[in-house]
């Protein structure tokens, strides 16, 4: 027979069943707290976020001589076989000006969101670990894949600008402006996009593979090797160029071009490029909040599901 429990046995029993349950993690509904609360989680677990950027930085380039300098690698190789196949082979440059700022423009803005929303949806799986066994707010893991895109991004983009100088034209003008909210288009429908495909990969591993077919697809959708005015002159359905046009990494992207791109300064661009801009922030604002909501949703059964 087992033998009864002490009083000091029965007194910790009775302690914790006195003790009221806490849920931990964060809960979905409509109330202003419900909202709230998520948000204040993780603004208390920053220094847990800041570890994992820097944790994510240091693995990228661990035992690399070059370090850092690895991140210019591909988009500077992009460039190279892109000016010379399509701006010199098909003769794209000779519609252009400053063909080689243009395309850097372009590329350092898409580079950006193809990592945010790239690293954001494998960073649930990549930290597997951390899951089961810790509890932090789980959307910690796709924000720290945002915080180390932007430092790859901070580094390509002090490229651009010294290549803004070597062609004599650097952006002291006044579209250097339009830089700002098109960094927040990009930053904002990145971070959502990020959100929920990390929450769908965990349960659906395709995910990460549609993920990549995907921005590749819009790699080409946007004006990088290519000006929105050769789309406005080839479609001839105002429609059809609005919707080009209303893609907000189309608008982030001439934002970029607009910004650094001083040789376009006289080209043909879409009309009313700022409130175009805040109109794409304030839906991906929108955006941001019901990506995030699922998230939540689908949190619950992170740890059952890796």
């Amino acid at each position: 027979m087992p033998r009864p429990p002490s009083p000091e046995a029965r007194e910790r029993f009775d302690r914790l069943a006195e003790t009221p349950l806490r849920s931990i993690g964060a809960t979905v509904g409509s109330r202003p707290r419900d909202i709230i609360t998520p948000v204040r989680e993780i603004f208390r677990q920053r220094e847990m976020l800041d570890l994992l950027v820097r944790r994510d930085l240091k693995a990228r380039y661990k035992d690399s001589t070059l370090g850092f300098f690895w991140s210019l690698a591909r988009p500077l190789l992009q460039l190279a076989i892109y000016f010379v196949v399509v701006g010199q082979f098909l003769g794209a440059a000779r519609g252009i000006p400053d063909f080689a700022v243009y395309i850097f423009a372009g590329l350092t803005a898409m580079g950006l969101f193809t990592d945010i929303v790239v690293g954001g949806t494998s960073s649930i799986l990549a930290n597997t670990g951390l899951v089961k066994k810790v509890y932090v707010p789980r959307e910690v893991f796709p924000l720290a894949s945002v915080g180390s895109a932007i430092f790859n991004f901070v580094i390509q983009l002090v490229v651009l600008l010294l290549a803004t100088f070597l062609v004599g034209r650097p952006p002291l003008h006044a579209q250097l402006l339009y830089f700002v909210p098109a960094l927040l288009v990009i930053v904002i429908w990145g971070t959502a996009l990020a959100l929920l495909f990390a929450a769908l990969n965990v349960y659906l591993r395709d995910v990460q593979y549609l993920v990549e077919v995907g921005t590749m697809l819009l790699f080409w959708a946007t004006p990088v090797l290519y000006s929105w005015q050769m789309v406005r002159e080839l479609v001839h359905t105002d429609w059809i160029v609005e919707l080009y046009t209303a893609n907000p990494l189309t608008l982030a992207v001439i934002g970029f071009q607009h910004a650094f791109w001083v040789a376009g300064d006289d080209v043909l661009q879409p009309s009313h490029m700022l409130l175009r801009l805040l109109a794409a922030i304030v839906v991906g604002l929108i955006a941001l909040f019901f990506c995030h909501r699922a998230f939540l949703r689908l949190q619950g059964n992170f740890a059952q599901e890796l």
